[in-house]
């Protein structure tokens, strides 16, 4: 993924692109404003991970912790299954919102949009046991994934025609593709329990190498097992690609000529899957492996920070797929760019990768400034570009 990126970066650099332009002396001004609001929320720069567990917190408040806390766990791979089983299907649930979708919290009484909407709804499905085939909820049974329906997560989100939620079709497609997988590969899925996600941790736990696995390697194992779920869109050698994309001016000499992978959702995952495996005494090696996140605030951040530029500006009315060149170079430039901006922040904190990791880049961050400088240049805080997705990309 990151040679592809840079590829393309290289190709930008050098004026090649049909889509966009580059001014990397605007990266300055991008890591001004991440380290601003990095700051801001973490003034003694403390930063978490950037994952899934981040949305869970409300008003200060961790609604998953509290759940975990009053849970009298068996041992502690019960419990990491547990929280693989809610981190899987939240983040498989994280598709882009749409900027008119709310999910009202039952406890605090906000109504909740984008990510943390998205978050509260799964974790309350979750805890509701909407995806259990037994008596205890906090678990994720193949039967009951297989076996739900779009009305049922239209209503677990309280989707209405005057609350919409894009792409709740392929969201629960995405589910059930999830459960059926799971369920036909009991050797990773069901080593100590009937079959369902969260297995996953125990197969994970049998890679580990002296009580460490590596994060290439838990994405590794999510695209190679998790594969199946993703709907039909390239392949090769009969292997569904998942978020890979062709673009024209990515030449190379062998099969995989003008394929750009970018596994958003996949890297997403692996991020939320680290500090469950670290809770259950499982070290993560090399999270630095792992590359930004190609998806609308991190990439937003760079257009309206200056650093990427239209060639021609009519495009951003536009609505434009995912397979359009001109978001795969978008996508692709932005986890080029976001190792730079890494780079850049490190070298003004007086970091290194291994204190400051892109993780927590990204959490500190690169997505909260996205998201910032898109509500300063527009009033619903919608990204710069119009993408046209299914709920199973971003």
């Amino acid at each position: 993924m990151r040679e592809r990126a840079e590829q393309m970066l290289a190709l930008g650099l050098e004026g090649q692109l049909k889509h966009f332009r580059i001014d990397l002396s605007r990266l300055g001004d991008a890591a001004d404003l991440v380290l601003k609001l990095t700051r801001e929320a973490y003034p003694t720069l403390d930063v978490p991970f950037h994952s899934r567990w981040r949305h869970f917190v409300v008003d200060d408040q961790d609604r998953w912790s509290a759940i975990d806390n009053a849970t009298r766990w068996p041992d502690a791979a019960a419990r990491a299954r547990a929280a693989f089983d809610l981190a899987i299907v939240s983040v498989l649930l994280d598709a882009g919102a749409g900027a008119a979708w709310r999910y009202r919290d039952a406890l605090s009484g906000r109504e909740i949009g984008r990510s943390e909407g998205l978050a509260l709804a799964s974790l309350d499905m979750f805890a509701a046991g909407a995806f259990s085939a037994r008596n205890d909820p906090l678990r994720v049974d193949t039967t009951a994934l297989v076996a739900l329906s779009d009305d049922a997560l239209r209503r677990g989100f309280q989707v209405s025609a005057n609350n919409p939620l894009a792409g709740v079709e392929g969201r629960a497609d995405l589910l059930r593709r999830l459960g059926r997988t799971v369920a036909e590969n009991p050797a990773v899925f069901a080593q100590r329990d009937t079959p369902r996600p969260g297995g996953l941790f125990d197969h994970l736990a049998a890679l580990a190498h002296d009580g460490s696995i590596a994060g290439p390697k838990i994405l590794a194992e999510l695209l190679r097992h998790l594969a199946p779920i993703w709907p039909s869109r390239l392949t090769l050698a009969g292997v569904a690609l998942g978020d890979c994309w062709r673009h024209s001016l990515l030449v190379t000499d062998d099969a995989t000529s003008g394929l750009v992978p970018l596994h958003k959702l996949s890297q997403w995952m692996s991020y939320s899957l680290i500090e469950p495996l670290q809770a259950a005494g499982i070290a993560v090696a090399d999270i630095n492996g792992l590359t930004g996140l190609a998806e609308y605030r991190n990439g937003g951040l760079l257009i309206d920070a200056g650093v990427l530029a239209l060639r021609d500006p009519a495009v951003a009315a536009q609505q434009h797929t995912v397979d359009s060149e001109l978001v795969v170079e978008w996508r692709a430039l932005t986890v080029a760019l976001l190792d730079r901006l890494a780079a850049l922040i490190r070298a003004r904190l007086n970091m290194d990768a291994a204190t400051l990791p892109l993780a927590k880049i990204l959490q500190g961050g690169t997505w909260t400034a996205g998201r910032h400088i898109a509500r300063q240049l527009r009033s619903d805080g919608s990204p710069p570009l119009r993408i046209v997705s299914d709920g199973t990309v971003f």
